[in-house]
């Protein structure tokens, strides 16, 4: 299976503008790529402005997001601001190519950006199966909690979606690596690169690693796309060769 990140520099609070964007990113990629991945808030940065720019399931992005599925033959996934009930989401979308949808509310709210006083946390994790590989879903600050990323279900690869400042990217890169080590899984992280509307700068830094720690591609500072090949096979050799989730420890969280 292949996988394309798309690490854009996202136009702050500029819907139009961003979705211009990725469909001249998403039109480069080929008819072999099956998942393509969007950072974290990829329609206006990381704004706390939630009650602003909130869109609804049937809304203009998500309709967009089924469209490219479609068009491409791909699951696109990546995270928008989201109304439902009277609460607001930081909400990762999912858009298969048959149409259908899932989604995951993000878990871990960035208390440090304020997050927490205009999104509403969700309790659900999310894990799936596409064309026979098994994958978990997180968003960004939800690196940081093994708890929340435990692989208790050996799922192949997890996927992250962010807008991760560059001043931490050491701690983003020494993450997704443990990540993998310890879930002896796949990593697929993509994040944004440039100037936010806070003056904050991001390094992209968006990264696939296999499980042994070893990353595959990694892109830093400049906008562009990763195409990376995820074998499973190879997955599967390696974990029976050193079955490590074997002896994990068996503990839940509430």
């Amino acid at each position: 299976m292949k996988l394309a990140l798309i690490q854009s520099d996202i136009v702050w609070e500029d819907k139009n503008a961003n979705i211009k964007q990725l469909e001249q990113y998403i039109e480069q990629i080929k008819s072999d790529v099956s998942i393509i991945l969007l950072p974290e808030m990829f329609t206006t940065g990381f704004t706390m402005q939630s009650e602003k720019y909130a869109e609804t399931m049937d809304g203009e992005t998500v309709l967009w997001m089924k469209k490219q599925a479609k068009s491409k033959n791909a699951l696109i996934i990546g995270s928008v601001i989201i109304l439902e009930l009277g609460k607001y989401y930081n909400r990762l979308i999912l858009a298969f190519p048959d149409g259908h949808l899932k989604h995951y509310n993000k878990k871990h709210l960035f208390t440090m950006g304020e997050e927490p006083k205009h999104y509403s946390a969700g309790n659900e994790p999310l894990e799936f199966e596409y064309l026979g590989l098994k994958i978990k879903a997180i968003i960004c600050y939800d690196l940081r909690f093994p708890v929340w990323c435990r692989n208790a279900s050996n799922y192949d690869l997890l996927i992250c979606v962010a807008n991760w400042p560059e001043v931490r990217s050491y701690p983003w890169r020494q993450l997704l690596i443990a990540r993998a080590i310890e879930n002896q899984c796949y990593v697929a992280a993509v994040n944004r690169v440039g100037l936010d509307g806070n003056n904050i700068n991001h390094s992209g830094n968006s990264m696939v690693v296999d499980a042994k720690g070893e990353v595959l591609q990694e892109m830093v500072t400049t906008a562009g796309i990763i195409i990376q090949q995820i074998d499973l096979e190879l997955l599967k050799q390696f974990r029976m060769q050193f079955p490590v989730l074997k002896d994990q420890d068996a503990f839940s969280f509430e």
